[in-house]
């Protein structure tokens, strides 16, 4: 290696889990390396929802306000177009919290935000196009990373490394770590559509017999997803992509669909459920998608990446500032968050094998579901879904203390 690095805390990459770790231990006084591998934040069709439970923590850091002002779409209902009828799922106006509405905005929007103010701390260091290729290991314990960049490889030390680099993880192969496949029936099928008049529903999931489409309202453009079973992209491709714009444009309810030009205006979300059963080693954590890859299904897992990165920082801060952080102390992380990591994946199968299976195998068109009936009649029912997508189970809140300009630590 040409060169070597030292910190306190490496987190290997740069989404929402990493980035908000990042903040939050540079914001309590704890030098920290982020590593992303690419150049920018900029990719198409991730996670773009910021839910209610984000934006807690958000205000708890005392950043909601100007978050806000960043561009975004405000969706207080979620609803479902069933057999040309629509029913409202979930209503998130009664929620607990400081905004009771999930928020859309890309991405990049979203961590570059986070980036500018964590830059505001002197011990927060990013580092772009920086791939982790494997882990340094000394004394029984991990000890650094070996990464790679355009201008040479070298090695960042750290008394601990974060491992929030995704569901496809280097770091979790390079340590040995396999997770336990829960299965997932469906892929995901993103594009765009352009946004029409007088089209005005901000989010509307669309079924009909055997497929469904989610459209997110992304202000310029609708940003879609159609559902279809897993591992069946190629087939969906051999019959055209003539037969797919008219497959779309029945669900979108429009004449045509000419926005989809080719296959490469298509991009397939292999969809996994997964969860490793030990997140850590000595000098190693993982945390979102890393430790658990969720379902699409109701966009929570970013949610669950953030509140990840939350519970981390409040368990471990104090110890890191000591470079004293143990196998147990990591233990702690992960009991933590198990089981609404558990718990939210429970959920999702369920839905999976007893609404979206038997959905994406049907010629029929779908009959509806007592439960929508039910949330029609009783508007009351539609909180209980709205708390779990926006809130879920065990929400993190900030504990961790910030170190002022005067160099004592003290909340915000």
């Amino acid at each position: 290696m040409s060169q070597s690095l030292s910190t306190t805390c490496a987190i290997v990459g740069g989404g929402p889990a990493g980035m908000m770790t990042g903040y939050l231990l540079a914001r309590a006084g704890v030098d920290v390396v982020v590593l992303e591998r690419h150049a920018d934040f900029f990719r198409d069709f991730r996670g773009d929802t910021i839910h209610p439970s984000t934006m807690q923590v958000m205000f708890e850091l005392g950043l909601l306000e100007e978050f806000l002002r960043v561009p975004h779409q405000v969706v207080k209902y979620a609803e479902v177009d069933l057999g040309g009828e629509r029913f409202r799922v979930a209503d998130f106006t009664h929620l607990p919290t400081r905004c009771q509405f999930i928020a859309f905005m890309p991405q990049w929007d979203f961590l570059n935000f986070l980036v500018a103010k964590a830059k505001g701390f002197a011990g927060f260091h990013l580092i772009m196009e920086a791939e982790a290729r494997s882990l340094v290991c000394e004394n029984g314990r991990v000890d650094g990373v070996r990464v790679r960049t355009p201008t040479g490889d070298f090695e960042v030390r750290a008394h601990l490394v974060i491992g929030a680099d995704g569901r496809h993880s280097t770091l979790r192969d390079d340590a040995g770590f396999r997770a336990r496949d829960i299965g997932a029936p469906m892929d995901v099928l993103w594009f765009r559509l352009s946004h029409r008049e007088p089209e005005q529903q901000a989010v509307l999931g669309r079924v009909d017999a055997g497929q469904a489409l989610v459209m997110l309202d992304r202000r310029d453009y609708w940003q879609c997803a159609l559902l279809i079973a897993k591992g069946t992209f190629e087939s969906v491709k051999a019959r055209g992509i003539d037969a797919f714009r008219t497959r779309v444009a029945h669900l979108a309810r429009r004449d045509e669909v000419s926005e989809i030009r080719q296959w490469d205006d298509v991009k397939l979300l292999s969809v996994k459920v997964d969860r490793l059963e030990c997140w850590h080693l000595p000098g190693l954590l993982f945390i979102g998608d890393a430790a658990h890859a969720m379902s699409p299904i109701g966009g929570v897992g970013i949610n669950l990446a953030i509140q990840d990165g939350v519970a981390a920082v409040n368990i471990l801060t104090d110890r890191l500032r000591r470079r004293e952080v143990t196998v147990e102390d990591l233990g702690k992380v992960r009991r933590r968050r198990w089981l609404p990591t558990c718990a939210t994946q429970a959920m999702q199968v369920a839905i999976q094998n007893k609404v979206i299976y038997p959905l994406l195998h049907s010629e029929r068109a779908p009959a509806v579901p007592n439960a929508l009936k039910l949330a029609r009649r009783w508007p009351v029912l539609q909180r209980l879904p709205a708390r779990l997508i926006g809130i879920g189970v065990r929400p993190e809140h900030v504990r961790a203390t910030a170190r002022g300009a005067d160099g004592r630590f003290r909340s915000l």
